[in-house]
């Protein structure tokens, strides 16, 4: 299942892309997301792709990797943000995701491109403010910052979306110059969300540090 995106495609050279990959087996959501000066985030196409879970496992993870390469291919991002898995209590699940995000970072590494894996409560913190959000208010910030009519749907779209909206925000690995340009079209101030980011990143650390 595919679902185009809405902004013009083509990286301008002053522009920042990333792409996000929200692993999964049975379903993995790849969003690609543009910043460029002068505007606000810009969605650029999201899709998730789908496989059989009575299909093999060799043949799952292959069209899960074809379908991000041909991504990254088709629309060149400067990074690649992929979600960070966490153990879970049904380990069936956890493993088909762990899988498919070692396929998302071979193809990335592949591709000569920096990857960073977020954490669920990361990407949370970044996009709405609050690391216990629920889909729901993470699908409906992507709807605002992005400018949509309605969330992407499956929630695997608005997902692997606010994964490189929170890259972009973030931006550990982008070069100085890309990262300013994120910054610009974010705007001159941090946003309510990237304050709530920076606080909570400020107390991790002095709890680190005790």
């Amino acid at each position: 299942m595919s679902q185009p995106g809405l902004g013009t495609d083509g990286c301008e050279a002053d522009a920042v892309r990333v792409l996000g990959v929200d692993p999964g087996l049975t379903r993995c959501g790849i969003g690609v997301v543009d910043a460029r000066p002068g505007r606000r985030a810009v969605l650029v196409n999201v899709e998730v792709v789908t496989t059989s879970p009575e299909a093999d496992l060799a043949a799952r993870l292959f069209a899960v990797s074809r379908a991000i390469e041909a991504a990254i291919a088709e629309h060149r991002p400067d990074a690649l943000a992929v979600e960070r898995v966490f153990s879970q209590h049904n380990v069936q699940s956890v493993m088909g995701t762990a899988q498919a995000s070692g396929v998302a970072i071979l193809a990335g590494a592949r591709a000569g491109l920096p990857v960073t894996l977020h954490t669920p409560t990361e990407v949370k913190a970044a996009v709405t403010g609050s690391g216990r959000a629920g889909k729901a208010q993470v699908a409906a910030m992507v709807v605002r910052i992005l400018g949509l009519d309605e969330a992407p749907r499956p929630s695997d779209a608005a997902d692997a979306l606010a994964l490189a909206i929170c890259h972009l925000w973030r931006g550990p690995v982008l070069p100085a110059g890309v990262a300013a340009a994120a910054g610009a079209v974010l705007g001159s101030g941090p946003t309510p969300a990237q304050r709530a980011w920076a606080d909570a990143t400020r107390r991790a650390g002095r709890r680190a540090v005790r």
